[in-house]
């Protein structure tokens, strides 16, 4: 009796499992990962600080001096008046790294030393590889820039008397919400699309800040987008207290010492752009946000589609 051959099935595709892909994604970039770690927690430690130390000593000069001594005397109140706008100067510097990240060490130059085409080989389709290289640094970016903002909302909540009137608060104030977490993401997805779209390190690097810059200057100088309240103008509920304790309305005087002097005013109570007209206006720039992001990570997609297929 003849001996029979037995077919034997083909060995299954071993595909790697997305946490895998999660794995090689973080020890590929953790430079970058420390990098934003440390941003986050040093941020966090001067909100911290200004939501406790700093401001008890800027509440007592301004106690001590009234809201006109500070302009005079300076001290500690004016320190903590610049202080507090330095969190939100990171956080923008923050959302142009992520752009430039994203175009240059995450994307282009996986693409321009080709281990993103030998993933590709190994089982690891293009859209897998992309969903993960996106996925992984927009969780930590919406972890990291939602805890931040939900400080700065509570320090604004707290000290936010301690401010000069004027419009540095309210311009502020409108960015102490949601758009302030979707704005990286923009810049994630920008970057990317960048990245697959000229696939050389420095050039995408050059060309993913120059495209969030543009994106940032829309952003301050067009409705919805309020950065720097160009129209509609934005409304603000102020009044000023005299050294008798009277509520006045607030003359206008901002930081004019001689004005301060003339209407008697000692400090400010201050509502910027009260619920009513902030919700609206910042989801809306919000929603605004997520539909540009989602429509750069359609075109990214799509254009790494066309990529792989062409090799």
């Amino acid at each position: 009796m003849s001996a029979t051959t037995l077919d034997r099935a083909p060995a299954p595709v071993v595909t790697p499992a997305p946490r895998g892909l999660v794995r090689t994604v973080l020890r590929l970039h953790r430079a970058a990962l420390w990098i934003w770690l440390a941003w986050v927690a040093g941020t966090a430690g001067l909100l911290l600080w200004l939501l406790g130390p700093g401001a008890h000593s800027a509440q007592h000069a301004l106690e001590t001096y009234g809201y006109g001594g500070l302009l005079v005397t300076g001290g500690p109140a004016d320190a903590y008046n610049s202080l507090f706008y330095y969190p939100d100067t990171l956080i923008t510097l923050a959302s142009f790294a992520v752009a430039l990240f994203a175009g240059g060490p995450l994307i282009a130059r996986e693409l321009e030393s080709g281990t993103a085409r030998l993933a590709w080989t190994q089982s690891v389709s293009p859209a897998r590889w992309l969903a993960v290289k996106l996925a992984v640094p927009a969780a930590f970016i919406v972890v990291g820039t939602g805890l931040l903002t939900l400080l700065y909302h509570q320090l604004w909540s707290a000290h936010a008397n301690l401010l000069i009137a004027g419009i540095g608060p309210r311009s502020l104030y409108f960015s102490l919400g949601p758009a302030t977490v979707a704005a990286p993401l923009l810049g994630l997805a920008l970057g990317t699309l960048v990245g697959l779209a000229v696939r050389r390190t420095l050039p995408a690097l050059a060309f993913s800040g120059f495209t969030y810059f543009l994106v940032y200057a829309f952003r301050g100088n067009h409705w919805p987008f309020q950065g720097r309240y160009q129209q509609p103008e934005l409304h603000s509920r102020s009044r000023a207290i005299t050294s008798t304790g009277a509520r006045i309305s607030d003359p206008g005087c901002y930081d004019d010492k001689a004005c301060l002097a003339q209407h008697d005013v000692v400090r400010f109570t201050r509502a910027y752009l009260p619920s009513p007209d902030y919700w609206p206006r910042q989801l809306l720039e919000t929603g605004v946000l997520l539909a540009l992001t989602a429509v750069a990570v359609a075109l990214a997609f799509g254009l790494l589609r066309r990529r792989a297929a062409t090799g």
